[in-house]
């Protein structure tokens, strides 16, 4: 059990959350909820004693799974060893182990060692290499990398095994944050199983629906200033939440008309002889105002996205017989594919086998090796790359106005004005530099640019990666209702439903096509293996 007691969190003069007291209980899987910058993050940190909170105090079981973000502090270390060190106790156990029996032998130091293999059984350190490798297994890590260095494996696959080592030996509490970033529909897949029979205490963060559908069984929805505990999945939590916030404001609508019609009696008979009657109303009047309902910091983007006047011809790409690779074997080889005027086609693959390839190379970024790729009449191109730097200067003292007017000369200041709105950047926001936005930020503002410039084709390379819940909902909304032509890419199961009507699929034995929902595709391809 995690316990929070009277949990107080300041950041200058905002106030996150005040004299929040929860219990977070064993077998129950939390999934902690609330927009960018509520304080989700914020809160772990306060749970794992990295940051003070500003009052109150926080209640740990003995060991608890942390899913760490320094991933440059285990640069020079093994990949099965930083798997292993998520059991601080049986690490520094093995550590101090290995260092004695490099000294001579005493009956101290063979005291001390019998009492250190005590606490690696405890601590099932016989087992500990095993128990990673089936950790990094299921993670899709293969065999070659498990005794390399940290630093030599690509970016990903590290945070794959810092997952891994939140994981290992078995701690009866688990607080992950954005578990599913860097991970692929097979790993999100896997991970999810695990969650499902863990049966420890589960915090986590993600902006993945279908995953926080899947996994949890309460939802902590952080607003109004306070942590809110709901039974049941995220989709569930969302009908609740706004169920009590309707009833709440139809009360207060219900008394407000009630205490019109006793004004209305009081204004009439005030100075009469209905004295007594008038009392009794004034009194009413009283016991009768309306709750204060706090503001909810729930906030959703409004994400639309209009095609030009004049649309595209009906062939918007001939993909014929293109080869890529990078001073090795093949990324992409011998693909051929037509994608015509209002498809809605979704790229999906484990990670590294040339998704973001092809998207740029039909975005125009990159030029493929052999092969044509030839683009219809009257194509405009919009592209959200994965990397935002690719188009966002963070070095830049450009504001995110300006930033937006570039994207399209001649375009009104109303105009501007008007999409910075919809994607929540309000007032003074205008003036915000590019290099002082954060991740979600970033992202909203790239995709303002594109609701700004009405393109016939939109190329989005996992565009929900730093979006709240609320924004890749929004999101998946507006491709489904998109009159032009979408390729995108994503892990996000929700955006995928929505956005694709067809799959391009990076397999193990190659890139196939096929023509229907994720979930038909995912059902055929079962049958398939089966």
């Amino acid at each position: 059990m995690i316990t929070l007691n009277s949990i107080t969190k300041k950041m200058g003069t905002r106030l996150l959350f005040e004299d929040v007291t929860v219990s977070f209980n064993e077998g129950c899987r939390y999934g902690l909820t609330g927009p960018n910058g509520a304080g989700k993050s914020t809160l772990l940190r306060i749970i794992m004693g990295i940051e003070e909170s500003t009052s109150g105090s926080v209640q740990l079981p003995r060991k608890v799974g942390f899913l760490k973000q320094n991933i440059e502090d285990f640069a020079d270390e093994k990949v099965i060893d930083t798997v292993i060190m998520g059991n601080k106790r049986l690490w520094d156990t093995l550590a101090e182990r290995d260092r004695l029996y490099e000294e001579e032998m005493t009956d101290e130091v063979g005291m001390r060692l019998a009492e250190l293999e005590e606490i690696v059984g405890e601590e099932e350190g016989y087992t500990a290499e095993s128990d990673a490798e089936m950790l990094l297994e299921g993670m899709g890590i293969s065999k070659e990398m498990w005794h390399e260095k940290m630093h030599v494996i690509p970016t990903d696959i590290q945070f794959r095994v810092m997952l891994c080592q939140a994981l290992f030996g078995d701690p009866p509490a688990l607080i992950l944050d954005e578990p599913t970033n860097h991970l692929d529909l097979e790993s999100i897949t896997w991970l999810e199983n695990f969650l499902h029979n863990y049966n420890g205490t589960l915090i986590v963060v993600s902006h993945d629906r279908h995953f926080l559908n899947a996994v949890t069984t309460h939802i902590a929805d952080i607003d109004y200033e306070t942590i809110i505990l709901y039974p049941g999945n995220y989709d569930e939590m969302v009908i609740a939440k706004t169920s009590v916030r309707e009833s709440a404001e139809h009360a207060n609508k219900a008394k407000e008309k009630k205490i019109a019609q006793l004004r209305e009696f009081v204004a009439k008979f005030g100075a009469g002889t209905r004295a007594s009657q008038v009392q009794s109303r004034m009194r009413e009047i009283e016991r009768l105002q309306p709750t204060d309902l706090k503001k909810s910091n729930i906030q959703r983007p409004y994400i639309r996205f209009y095609p030009p006047e004049k649309p595209s011809g009906q062939m918007v790409f001939r993909i014929d017989e293109i080869h890529k690779s990078y001073d090795g074997p093949e990324v992409i080889s011998g693909f051929s594919f037509d994608i015509v005027r209002g498809d809605k086609i979704v790229i999906i693959g484990n990670n590294g086998r040339g998704k973001t390839t092809l998207l740029k190379m039909l975005a125009g970024v990159f030029e493929q090796d052999s092969g044509k790729i030839d683009v219809g009449h009257q194509v405009s191109i919009g592209y959200f790359p994965q990397n935002h730097a690719d188009i966002i200067d963070k070095s830049s003292t450009m504001t995110i106005f300006d930033w937006l007017k570039s994207r399209r000369p001649g375009v009104y200041d109303q105009d501007i004005r008007s999409i910075l709105g919809k994607m929540l950047f309000g007032g003074d926001d205008a003036f915000k530099q590019l290099g002082h936005l954060s991740g979600g930020e970033t992202a909203r503002l790239i995709m303002g640019g594109l609701m700004l410039c009405n393109y016939s084709v939109l190329i989005l390379d996992e565009p929900n990666n730093h979006l709240d819940l609320e924004a890749v909902s929004a999101l998946g909304w507006a491709l489904q209702e998109y009159k032009g032509t979408v390729i995108f890419s994503s892990h996000d199961r929700d955006l995928i439903n929505h956005g694709s009507k067809k799959i391009i699929a990076f397999e193990e034995d190659g890139i196939t096509h096929f023509d229907g929902t994720f979930e038909e595709y995912f059902s055929s391809r079962a049958k398939n293996l089966s």
